[in-house]
Protein backbone atom coordinates (compact mmCIF):
# COMPACT_ATOMS: atom_id res chain seq x y z
CA UNK A 1 0.00 0.00 0.00
CA UNK A 2 0.89 3.32 -1.05
CA UNK A 3 2.57 5.63 2.32
CA UNK A 4 4.47 8.90 2.67
CA UNK A 5 7.56 7.03 2.15
CA UNK A 6 6.35 4.22 -0.38
CA UNK A 7 5.52 4.46 -3.90
CA UNK A 8 3.24 1.60 -5.21
CA UNK A 9 1.21 2.44 -7.99
CA UNK A 10 -2.09 0.71 -8.88
CA UNK A 11 -4.12 -0.13 -11.00
CA UNK A 12 -6.84 1.51 -9.42
CA UNK A 13 -5.36 4.97 -9.97
CA UNK A 14 -3.92 4.81 -13.85
CA UNK A 15 -4.49 8.30 -14.37
CA UNK A 16 -6.98 11.16 -15.28
CA UNK A 17 -6.00 9.93 -19.18
CA UNK A 18 -4.22 6.39 -20.13
CA UNK A 19 -4.79 3.67 -22.24
CA UNK A 20 -6.71 0.54 -21.50
CA UNK A 21 -4.72 -3.04 -20.68
CA UNK A 22 -1.93 -1.38 -18.47
CA UNK A 23 -0.28 -4.01 -17.11
CA UNK A 24 0.44 -5.11 -13.25
CA UNK A 25 4.08 -5.67 -14.33
CA UNK A 26 4.53 -1.91 -15.56
CA UNK A 27 2.94 -0.93 -12.43
CA UNK A 28 5.27 -3.17 -10.10
CA UNK A 29 8.26 -2.07 -12.29
CA UNK A 30 7.04 1.95 -12.17
CA UNK A 31 6.66 1.28 -8.00
CA UNK A 32 9.99 -0.28 -7.47
CA UNK A 33 11.93 2.73 -9.87
CA UNK A 34 10.04 5.36 -8.34
CA UNK A 35 10.93 4.37 -5.06
CA UNK A 36 14.99 4.21 -5.86
CA UNK A 37 14.13 7.83 -7.17
CA UNK A 38 12.38 8.44 -3.60
CA UNK A 39 14.89 7.50 -1.32
CA UNK A 40 18.09 7.93 -3.58
CA UNK A 41 17.92 11.15 -5.46
CA UNK A 42 17.24 15.10 -4.68
CA UNK A 43 14.46 16.90 -6.47
CA UNK A 44 17.21 18.93 -8.30
CA UNK A 45 19.69 17.12 -10.40
CA UNK A 46 21.98 20.42 -9.71
CA UNK A 47 22.73 23.83 -7.10
CA UNK A 48 21.35 25.64 -10.38
CA UNK A 49 17.73 23.93 -9.25
CA UNK A 50 17.17 22.30 -12.42
CA UNK A 51 14.49 19.59 -12.02
CA UNK A 52 14.51 15.94 -11.61
CA UNK A 53 11.86 14.90 -13.82
CA UNK A 54 11.66 11.21 -12.82
CA UNK A 55 8.34 11.13 -10.93
CA UNK A 56 6.54 12.92 -13.80
CA UNK A 57 8.34 10.94 -16.79
CA UNK A 58 7.63 7.26 -15.32
CA UNK A 59 3.96 7.84 -14.17
CA UNK A 60 3.42 9.42 -17.51
CA UNK A 61 4.79 6.66 -19.94
CA UNK A 62 2.95 4.17 -17.33
CA UNK A 63 -0.34 5.98 -18.09
CA UNK A 64 0.45 5.71 -21.97
CA UNK A 65 0.67 1.68 -21.29
CA UNK A 66 5.08 1.43 -21.21
CA UNK A 67 5.78 -1.78 -21.13
CA UNK A 68 8.43 -2.78 -17.98
CA UNK A 69 11.67 -2.81 -19.91
CA UNK A 70 10.68 0.54 -21.59
CA UNK A 71 10.13 2.07 -17.82
CA UNK A 72 13.65 0.74 -16.74
CA UNK A 73 15.10 2.15 -19.67
CA UNK A 74 14.29 5.55 -19.43
CA UNK A 75 14.66 5.45 -15.52
CA UNK A 76 17.95 3.97 -16.40
CA UNK A 77 18.71 6.89 -19.20
CA UNK A 78 17.55 9.95 -16.46
CA UNK A 79 19.07 8.58 -13.12
CA UNK A 80 22.71 8.83 -14.83
CA UNK A 81 22.67 12.67 -13.85
CA UNK A 82 20.67 12.81 -10.48
CA UNK A 83 22.05 13.67 -7.33
CA UNK A 84 21.96 11.93 -3.82
CA UNK A 85 20.20 14.15 -0.78
CA UNK A 86 21.30 16.08 1.69
CA UNK A 87 22.15 14.59 5.38
CA UNK A 88 18.93 15.12 7.37
CA UNK A 89 18.89 17.49 10.71
CA UNK A 90 16.83 15.82 12.76
CA UNK A 91 16.22 19.04 14.74
CA UNK A 92 15.58 21.19 12.38
CA UNK A 93 12.56 18.48 11.08
CA UNK A 94 10.83 19.33 14.48
CA UNK A 95 11.87 22.71 14.61
CA UNK A 96 9.25 23.46 11.35
CA UNK A 97 6.55 22.78 13.25
CA UNK A 98 7.33 26.75 15.00
CA UNK A 99 5.84 29.20 12.37
CA UNK A 100 9.30 31.53 12.18
CA UNK A 101 11.59 28.51 11.64
CA UNK A 102 9.57 27.05 9.07
CA UNK A 103 9.34 30.49 7.00
CA UNK A 104 12.71 31.26 7.78
CA UNK A 105 13.80 28.10 5.43
CA UNK A 106 11.92 28.71 2.82
CA UNK A 107 13.51 29.09 -0.74
CA UNK A 108 16.93 27.17 -0.37
CA UNK A 109 17.12 24.02 -1.90
CA UNK A 110 19.69 22.39 1.06
CA UNK A 111 16.85 22.36 2.93
CA UNK A 112 14.26 20.06 0.68
CA UNK A 113 15.13 16.74 2.75
CA UNK A 114 14.57 18.49 6.14
CA UNK A 115 10.95 19.81 4.51
CA UNK A 116 10.32 16.26 3.16
CA UNK A 117 10.82 14.00 6.31
CA UNK A 118 8.67 17.03 7.99
CA UNK A 119 5.74 16.92 5.01
CA UNK A 120 6.18 12.86 5.47
CA UNK A 121 5.86 12.56 9.11
CA UNK A 122 2.83 15.04 8.88
CA UNK A 123 1.18 12.93 6.11
CA UNK A 124 1.36 9.60 8.53
CA UNK A 125 0.02 11.69 11.26
CA UNK A 126 -3.12 13.22 9.56
CA UNK A 127 -3.11 11.78 6.06
CA UNK A 128 -2.07 13.85 3.00
CA UNK A 129 -5.80 15.27 2.39
CA UNK A 130 -5.17 17.13 5.62
CA UNK A 131 -1.55 18.02 5.32
CA UNK A 132 -2.37 19.95 2.07
CA UNK A 133 -5.68 21.47 3.17
CA UNK A 134 -3.23 22.50 6.73
CA UNK A 135 -0.74 23.45 4.75
CA UNK A 136 -1.11 24.93 1.73
CA UNK A 137 -4.80 26.05 1.57
CA UNK A 138 -5.75 27.17 4.91
CA UNK A 139 -5.01 31.09 3.94
CA UNK A 140 -3.25 31.53 6.11
CA UNK A 141 0.41 33.14 6.17
CA UNK A 142 2.56 29.24 5.90
CA UNK A 143 0.20 27.93 3.77
CA UNK A 144 0.06 30.66 1.08
CA UNK A 145 3.74 30.92 1.25
CA UNK A 146 3.66 26.88 -0.18
CA UNK A 147 0.87 27.99 -2.20
CA UNK A 148 1.65 30.76 -4.47
CA UNK A 149 5.73 28.42 -4.34
CA UNK A 150 3.43 25.63 -6.45
CA UNK A 151 3.22 28.09 -9.03
CA UNK A 152 7.03 28.43 -9.51
CA UNK A 153 9.77 27.15 -11.08
CA UNK A 154 7.72 27.00 -14.32
CA UNK A 155 4.77 25.33 -12.99
CA UNK A 156 7.00 22.40 -11.35
CA UNK A 157 5.81 21.94 -8.26
CA UNK A 158 2.08 21.98 -9.33
CA UNK A 159 3.66 19.53 -12.36
CA UNK A 160 4.84 17.35 -9.36
CA UNK A 161 1.67 17.44 -7.11
CA UNK A 162 -0.53 16.49 -9.43
CA UNK A 163 0.92 13.33 -9.89
CA UNK A 164 1.19 12.29 -6.39
CA UNK A 165 -2.92 13.49 -6.39
CA UNK A 166 -3.67 12.24 -9.85
CA UNK A 167 -1.90 8.45 -9.09
CA UNK A 168 -2.57 8.36 -5.21
CA UNK A 169 1.18 8.08 -4.14
CA UNK A 170 1.51 10.35 -0.44
CA UNK A 171 5.43 9.88 -0.88
CA UNK A 172 4.74 11.91 -4.38
CA UNK A 173 2.84 14.64 -2.61
CA UNK A 174 5.20 14.77 0.46
CA UNK A 175 8.05 15.77 -2.72
CA UNK A 176 5.60 18.19 -4.09
CA UNK A 177 5.40 20.05 -0.72
CA UNK A 178 8.75 20.32 0.11
CA UNK A 179 9.83 21.23 -3.62
CA UNK A 180 7.50 24.07 -3.06
CA UNK A 181 9.09 25.16 0.26
CA UNK A 182 12.73 25.36 -1.04
CA UNK A 183 11.42 27.43 -4.60
CA UNK A 184 11.46 31.30 -4.55
CA UNK A 185 8.41 32.96 -3.41
CA UNK A 186 8.14 36.06 -5.81
CA UNK A 187 5.40 35.23 -8.22
CA UNK A 188 3.19 35.84 -5.03
CA UNK A 189 2.78 39.09 -4.91
CA UNK A 190 1.77 38.72 -8.33
CA UNK A 191 -0.70 35.81 -7.56
CA UNK A 192 -2.39 37.41 -4.28
CA UNK A 193 -2.51 41.32 -5.91
CA UNK A 194 -5.03 40.08 -8.97
CA UNK A 195 -6.36 37.52 -6.34
CA UNK A 196 -7.59 41.14 -4.86
CA UNK A 197 -8.33 42.81 -7.54
CA UNK A 198 -10.46 39.91 -9.33
CA UNK A 199 -12.85 39.43 -6.05
CA UNK A 200 -13.74 43.08 -6.87
CA UNK A 201 -14.61 42.00 -10.44
CA UNK A 202 -18.17 40.89 -11.01
CA UNK A 203 -18.03 39.30 -14.76
CA UNK A 204 -15.11 37.00 -16.00
CA UNK A 205 -13.75 37.85 -19.82
CA UNK A 206 -12.48 34.55 -21.57
CA UNK A 207 -8.75 33.44 -21.70
CA UNK A 208 -8.22 33.80 -24.99
CA UNK A 209 -10.05 37.21 -25.02
CA UNK A 210 -7.16 38.24 -22.42
CA UNK A 211 -5.14 36.74 -24.56
CA UNK A 212 -5.96 38.92 -27.43
CA UNK A 213 -5.51 42.06 -24.93
CA UNK A 214 -2.11 41.11 -23.68
CA UNK A 215 -0.76 41.37 -27.21
CA UNK A 216 -2.43 44.39 -28.34
CA UNK A 217 -1.08 46.59 -25.31
CA UNK A 218 2.65 47.74 -26.38
CA UNK A 219 3.78 47.76 -23.38
CA UNK A 220 3.03 44.79 -21.75
CA UNK A 221 3.72 42.52 -24.71
CA UNK A 222 7.46 44.42 -24.72
CA UNK A 223 8.28 44.15 -21.26
CA UNK A 224 10.21 40.91 -21.34
CA UNK A 225 13.60 41.24 -23.11
CA UNK A 226 15.57 38.66 -24.45
CA UNK A 227 18.28 39.02 -21.80
CA UNK A 228 16.11 38.83 -18.98
CA UNK A 229 17.21 36.23 -16.34
CA UNK A 230 13.57 35.40 -15.45
CA UNK A 231 11.23 37.01 -18.41
CA UNK A 232 8.41 36.92 -16.17
CA UNK A 233 10.23 38.31 -12.98
CA UNK A 234 12.77 40.68 -13.99
CA UNK A 235 10.47 41.30 -17.34
CA UNK A 236 6.71 41.53 -16.91
CA UNK A 237 6.75 42.03 -13.31
CA UNK A 238 9.28 44.23 -12.99
CA UNK A 239 8.56 46.75 -15.66
CA UNK A 240 4.92 46.18 -16.32
CA UNK A 241 3.02 44.40 -13.01
CA UNK A 242 0.30 46.64 -13.31
CA UNK A 243 -1.25 45.89 -16.56
CA UNK A 244 -0.28 42.66 -16.01
CA UNK A 245 -2.22 42.32 -12.59
CA UNK A 246 -5.35 44.35 -14.56
CA UNK A 247 -5.73 42.16 -17.05
CA UNK A 248 -5.55 38.94 -15.56
CA UNK A 249 -7.82 40.01 -12.93
CA UNK A 250 -10.54 39.66 -15.28
CA UNK A 251 -10.58 35.80 -15.65
CA UNK A 252 -12.53 34.39 -12.77
CA UNK A 253 -13.78 31.28 -11.92
CA UNK A 254 -17.20 30.51 -10.12
CA UNK A 255 -18.18 27.46 -8.19
CA UNK A 256 -20.86 26.83 -10.91
CA UNK A 257 -17.93 26.80 -14.03
CA UNK A 258 -15.17 25.06 -12.24
CA UNK A 259 -15.83 21.90 -14.81
CA UNK A 260 -15.89 24.58 -17.78
CA UNK A 261 -13.70 26.98 -16.46
CA UNK A 262 -10.94 23.98 -16.48
CA UNK A 263 -11.59 22.90 -20.32
CA UNK A 264 -11.07 26.16 -20.91
CA UNK A 265 -7.87 26.60 -19.15
CA UNK A 266 -6.53 23.71 -21.05
CA UNK A 267 -7.60 24.99 -23.93
CA UNK A 268 -6.42 28.35 -23.79
CA UNK A 269 -3.16 27.51 -22.79
CA UNK A 270 -2.77 24.35 -25.96
CA UNK A 271 -3.82 27.43 -28.16
CA UNK A 272 -1.16 29.95 -27.40
CA UNK A 273 1.47 27.10 -27.39
CA UNK A 274 0.41 25.18 -30.01
CA UNK A 275 0.05 28.34 -32.10
CA UNK A 276 3.84 29.94 -31.02
CA UNK A 277 4.97 28.89 -34.39
CA UNK A 278 7.56 31.36 -36.52
CA UNK A 279 7.51 30.48 -40.39
CA UNK A 280 8.83 29.60 -41.93
CA UNK A 281 11.48 28.10 -39.63
CA UNK A 282 10.80 24.37 -38.23
CA UNK A 283 7.57 23.39 -36.16
CA UNK A 284 8.25 23.89 -32.80
CA UNK A 285 6.67 24.06 -29.05
CA UNK A 286 8.05 26.59 -26.89
CA UNK A 287 9.90 25.19 -23.57
CA UNK A 288 8.16 27.24 -20.93
CA UNK A 289 4.64 27.23 -23.15
CA UNK A 290 4.64 23.73 -22.97
CA UNK A 291 4.61 23.34 -18.88
CA UNK A 292 1.53 25.11 -18.90
CA UNK A 293 -0.36 22.49 -21.52
CA UNK A 294 1.69 19.38 -19.08
CA UNK A 295 0.36 20.70 -15.73
CA UNK A 296 -2.98 21.25 -17.13
CA UNK A 297 -4.46 17.56 -17.38
CA UNK A 298 -4.12 18.14 -13.12
CA UNK A 299 -7.00 20.25 -12.30
CA UNK A 300 -9.27 17.63 -13.51
CA UNK A 301 -7.74 15.27 -11.20
CA UNK A 302 -8.28 18.35 -8.68
CA UNK A 303 -12.10 18.83 -9.20
CA UNK A 304 -12.62 15.16 -8.05
CA UNK A 305 -11.11 15.31 -4.59
CA UNK A 306 -13.96 15.58 -2.51
CA UNK A 307 -11.24 16.62 0.32
CA UNK A 308 -11.05 19.86 -1.96
CA UNK A 309 -13.23 21.98 -0.99
CA UNK A 310 -14.77 24.37 -3.88
CA UNK A 311 -13.24 27.60 -2.81
CA UNK A 312 -9.84 25.61 -3.03
CA UNK A 313 -10.46 24.10 -6.13
CA UNK A 314 -11.26 27.52 -7.70
CA UNK A 315 -8.37 29.32 -6.13
CA UNK A 316 -5.93 26.19 -7.61
CA UNK A 317 -7.73 27.17 -11.03
CA UNK A 318 -7.34 30.58 -10.60
CA UNK A 319 -3.53 31.03 -9.97
CA UNK A 320 -3.20 28.40 -13.04
CA UNK A 321 -4.94 30.85 -15.60
CA UNK A 322 -3.24 34.02 -13.86
CA UNK A 323 -0.02 32.24 -14.19
CA UNK A 324 -1.03 30.89 -17.70
CA UNK A 325 -1.46 34.39 -19.05
CA UNK A 326 1.86 36.04 -17.51
CA UNK A 327 4.01 33.53 -19.14
CA UNK A 328 1.89 34.10 -22.17
CA UNK A 329 3.10 37.54 -21.88
CA UNK A 330 6.71 36.90 -20.96
CA UNK A 331 7.44 35.49 -24.53
CA UNK A 332 6.43 38.48 -26.41
CA UNK A 333 3.01 37.15 -26.50
CA UNK A 334 3.47 36.03 -29.82
CA UNK A 335 0.59 36.20 -32.83
CA UNK A 336 -1.51 33.13 -32.40
CA UNK A 337 -1.20 31.04 -35.75
CA UNK A 338 -3.97 28.66 -35.81
CA UNK A 339 -3.40 27.81 -39.51
CA UNK A 340 0.05 26.64 -38.25
CA UNK A 341 -2.22 23.97 -36.67
CA UNK A 342 -5.01 24.20 -39.09
CA UNK A 343 -2.88 23.25 -42.11
CA UNK A 344 -0.25 21.04 -40.41
CA UNK A 345 0.55 18.23 -42.74
CA UNK A 346 1.83 15.03 -40.25
CA UNK A 347 5.46 13.39 -40.88
CA UNK A 348 3.33 10.47 -40.55
CA UNK A 349 -0.43 11.07 -41.25
CA UNK A 350 -1.41 7.44 -41.28
CA UNK A 351 -1.13 7.93 -37.53
CA UNK A 352 -3.91 8.26 -35.08
CA UNK A 353 -3.36 8.91 -31.50
CA UNK A 354 -2.47 5.39 -30.57
CA UNK A 355 0.60 5.90 -33.11
CA UNK A 356 1.68 9.08 -31.88
CA UNK A 357 2.03 7.19 -28.33
CA UNK A 358 3.71 4.73 -29.88
CA UNK A 359 6.38 6.85 -30.63
CA UNK A 360 6.58 9.25 -27.72
CA UNK A 361 7.31 6.23 -25.51
CA UNK A 362 10.29 5.14 -27.28
CA UNK A 363 11.08 9.02 -27.65
CA UNK A 364 14.42 9.06 -25.08
CA UNK A 365 14.10 12.71 -23.26
CA UNK A 366 13.22 13.39 -19.50
CA UNK A 367 9.76 12.76 -19.69
CA UNK A 368 8.26 16.48 -21.65
CA UNK A 369 7.13 15.24 -24.85
CA UNK A 370 5.13 12.34 -23.80
CA UNK A 371 3.55 15.07 -21.04
CA UNK A 372 2.86 17.01 -23.97
CA UNK A 373 1.22 13.95 -25.66
CA UNK A 374 -0.66 12.63 -22.81
CA UNK A 375 -1.88 16.00 -21.96
CA UNK A 376 -3.06 17.24 -25.00
CA UNK A 377 -4.93 13.73 -25.49
CA UNK A 378 -6.71 14.63 -22.04
CA UNK A 379 -7.44 18.38 -23.40
CA UNK A 380 -9.58 17.08 -26.58
CA UNK A 381 -11.43 14.68 -24.67
CA UNK A 382 -12.42 17.62 -21.90
CA UNK A 383 -12.62 20.42 -24.24
CA UNK A 384 -14.89 17.61 -26.85
CA UNK A 385 -18.47 19.17 -25.27
CA UNK A 386 -17.40 22.87 -25.47
CA UNK A 387 -16.48 22.96 -28.98
CA UNK A 388 -19.84 24.86 -30.52
CA UNK A 389 -17.96 27.49 -27.84
CA UNK A 390 -16.09 30.53 -28.90
CA UNK A 391 -13.85 30.47 -26.16
CA UNK A 392 -12.74 27.21 -27.29
CA UNK A 393 -10.39 28.38 -30.60
CA UNK A 394 -8.58 24.62 -30.52
CA UNK A 395 -11.21 22.12 -31.40
CA UNK A 396 -11.99 18.97 -33.92
CA UNK A 397 -8.95 17.23 -35.45
CA UNK A 398 -7.28 20.00 -34.22
CA UNK A 399 -5.68 17.99 -31.42
CA UNK A 400 -4.55 15.16 -33.22
CA UNK A 401 -2.30 17.56 -35.74
CA UNK A 402 -0.70 18.86 -31.98
CA UNK A 403 -0.45 15.73 -31.14
CA UNK A 404 1.56 14.88 -34.38
CA UNK A 405 2.93 18.22 -34.28
CA UNK A 406 4.62 17.52 -30.56
CA UNK A 407 6.11 14.02 -31.33
CA UNK A 408 7.13 15.34 -35.12
CA UNK A 409 8.86 18.45 -33.71
CA UNK A 410 11.36 16.62 -30.91
CA UNK A 411 12.18 14.13 -33.29
CA UNK A 412 13.34 17.16 -35.99
CA UNK A 413 16.91 18.34 -36.16
CA UNK A 414 17.71 20.90 -33.66
CA UNK A 415 17.11 21.53 -30.23
CA UNK A 416 13.54 19.92 -28.96
CA UNK A 417 12.13 22.68 -27.43
CA UNK A 418 12.42 26.41 -28.82
CA UNK A 419 12.67 28.90 -25.72
CA UNK A 420 10.54 32.54 -25.87
CA UNK A 421 8.91 31.93 -28.63
CA UNK A 422 8.28 35.44 -29.39
CA UNK A 423 11.15 36.86 -29.56
CA UNK A 424 12.98 36.65 -33.21
CA UNK A 425 16.35 35.80 -31.26
CA UNK A 426 15.10 32.42 -30.17
CA UNK A 427 14.63 30.87 -33.57
CA UNK A 428 18.00 32.18 -35.30
CA UNK A 429 19.48 28.73 -34.62
CA UNK A 430 16.72 26.38 -36.69
CA UNK A 431 16.50 25.70 -39.87
CA UNK A 432 13.72 26.60 -42.46
CA UNK A 433 10.99 24.19 -43.32
CA UNK A 434 11.20 22.57 -46.60
CA UNK A 435 9.40 24.69 -49.15
CA UNK A 436 7.08 21.71 -50.03
CA UNK A 437 5.87 22.60 -46.44
CA UNK A 438 5.46 25.96 -46.42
Amino acid sequence: MASASKIQLSLDHCGEFHVPNITKESAVTSSEVLQENHEGHHIFFNQSGFHNHIAHHIPTIYALGASPSTIRKHYTNNKSYQRPPQPIDRDLVQNFHDLNVFLEHLGQERFYHDYLVFFQDEIDKIGHEEVINEYMLKGNERADAILVRMYAGFLHPIIHLGFGIEFNQPAIIAEALAQAAVHDGWIGPFLLATEKAASKTQTSKSLVEIIDQIRADPKLRTAAHWDDGNKIRDGILARAPDEMIKYAAQWRVGVDDLEAKTAEMTNAAVYFTGTAQHPPKQIKYDFYYMHCVNSSIFFSSFLKQPWLSSEHKIRLLQFKGWTDLAMYASRRAPEPLLDEVVNYRPKHPEDNWDGVIRRVLEHEDDGHASKLVRALRHGEEICRPYEHDEKFRIKGDMWLKLGHMAIDSVEDTGEPWVRSAGFDEAWEKYEDRPRAQL
